[in-house]
C-alpha cells in the first residue's frame, strides 16, 4: 500500500543557522549548538542535516534546503550588521516549492516583531501600547504619553535589546531621560535628539510604545512553546531598563525549568488554553503554522484581587530561540514529526 510505503520513508529536516565558510565546512549533527535537536529528531525517526547560511553562499544553502522535507531556522533578525532580507526571500522560495519551513518568514512578521504587542493589546497579556508608523507620528504623540509616566520605546524588529529604550519626561520642557536597554547609565537629551536617534527604525518598519512596568525589577518569566504546547520556562532577574541599584545587584542568568514547574502552572494554562488560541485567531495564523519553538517574555503586572500575579507581554521571540529548557528538544521533535506526517 502507498501508505505503508510512505510511512517507511525516513524524513529529513535541515537545521539552518548563520555562519561563515569554515562553519559550513565543519558542520555535523554531532557538533555545534543543536546537538540536542539532532538527537531528539533521530529519536523520532527523522534525519537532521546541518545547513549553514551566509549571503555569500546562499545558492548552495538553497540547494541543501530543497533536498530536505523541512527546515528549522535559527537566525537572528539583526546579527553582525546584517539582516534577514536575503534569507527570508530564500525561505519563501523553498517553501513555495514544497519544503516545510519553521518559522516561515510570514509567520515571523506576524508574531515575532514588536508590533505584536500593539495588535494583541486587547488580550489578557496586553497593556497600554501605541504604534508609530512614522517619525512624525511619534513626535506628535509621544509627549502626551510621557506625561502619564515612563514609556518603553521598541523598534519593530531587533534582538538583544537593540533599539529598546526607557524614556521619561523631565521637568525642563522638551528634555527627556533615556536609558538604552544595552547600557547601564541613562542620559538626558532633548526629545528632538532622541527622535533623530530613532529615525532609522522607520526606514523599514514601525516603533512600538509601551507603558513601563514598575515590577520589571522583580524578574521576567519566559514561556517556551513548541507549537501550541508549553515546552518549559525560564526565569531571571534582569538589568536591562532597571535602574534600582538593589534590583540590578540581584540580576542573574536565566534559570530553566520544565513545563511542570508549579510556580508557573497558571501561566501555562493561560498560554495553552487561552492566549495562544487568541493569538492565532487575531493574527490569522493557522495552528499548524505556529513555529515549532517560540517563546513569550512576560513581566509581572499588577497584583490581582486574589493575590495572584498578572502578566504583561514584553515580546515574542521566534527567529532564533536558543538556549531553551532541557525538555524542549523532545517537544520540538514531536511537533516536527506531527507536521511532517501531514505532508505524507
Amino acid at each position: 500500500m502507498d501508505t505503508e510505503k510512505h510511512s517507511s520513508l525516513r524524513r529529513t529536516v535541515a537545521i539552518l543557522s548563520r555562519g561563515d565558510a569554515a562553519a559550513r565546512r565543519d558542520a555535523t549533527p554531532k557538533s555545534g549548538r543543536f546537538v540536542d535537536i539532532f538527537e531528539a529528531l533521530a529519536a523520532v525517526g527523522i534525519d537532521g542535516r546541518p545547513v549553514i547560511y551566509d549571503e555569500s553562499f546562499a545558492d548552495a544553502a538553497r540547494e541543501q534546503l530543497l533536498s530536505a522535507d523541512g527546515v528549522l531556522v535559527w537566525v537572528n533578525p539583526i546579527q553582525d550588521g546584517r539582516n534577514r532580507a536575503g534569507l527570508d526571500a530564500l525561505l519563501r522560495d523553498v517553501a513555495a516549492q514544497g519544503v516545510w519551513v519553521s518559522a516561515h518568514p510570514d509567520v515571523i512578521l506576524k508574531m515575532g516583531a514588536k508590533e505584536v504587542l500593539y495588535r494583541t493589546r486587547s488580550m489578557g497579556w496586553g497593556s497600554d501600547t501605541a504604534l508609530y508608523q512614522t517619525a512624525a507620528a511619534m513626535r506628535a504623540e509621544l509627549p502626551a504619553r510621557l506625561a502619564t509616566g515612563p514609556r518603553v520605546i521598541k523598534r519593530n524588529r531587533g534582538n538583544g535589546g537593540q533599539g529598546i529604550w526607557k524614556v521619561e519626561k523631565l521637568p525642563t520642557p522638551s528634555m527627556i531621560r533615556v536609558l538604552d536597554a544595552t547600557k547601564d547609565t541613562p542620559e538626558e537629551l532633548t526629545l528632538d535628539d532622541f527622535l533623530r536617534r530613532c529615525a532609522e527604525y522607520f526606514e523599514n518598519g514601525s516603533v512600538v510604545d509601551q507603558a513601563f512596568q514598575p515590577r520589571l525589577g522583580e524578574g521576567v518569566v519566559r514561556c517556551y512553546m513548541a507549537g501550541e504546547r508549553c515546552a518549559g520556562f525560564g526565569y531571571h532577574k534582569v538589568k536591562a531598563l532597571v535602574e534600582s541599584p538593589g534590583a540590578r545587584a540581584g540580576a542573574g542568568p536565566r534559570l530553566y525549568t520544565s513545563n511542570a514547574d508549579p510556580r508557573f502552572q497558571r501561566l501555562r494554562r493561560l498560554m495553552e488554553d487561552e492566549w495562544t488560541p487568541q493569538l492565532t485567531s487575531l493574527l490569522n495564523i493557522a495552528r499548524g503554522d505556529l513555529p515549532v519553538i517560540w517563546d513569550a517574555d512576560f513581566m509581572l503586572g499588577p497584583v490581582q484581587a486574589d493575590g495572584s500575579d498578572s502578566y504583561v507581554l514584553g515580546e515574542i521571540n521566534v527567529s532564533s530561540v536558543h538556549p531553551y529548557p532541557a525538555e524542549a528538544p523532545a517537544e520540538i521533535a514531536r511537533r516536527v514529526a506531527d507536521r511532517l506526517q501531514l505532508k505524507l
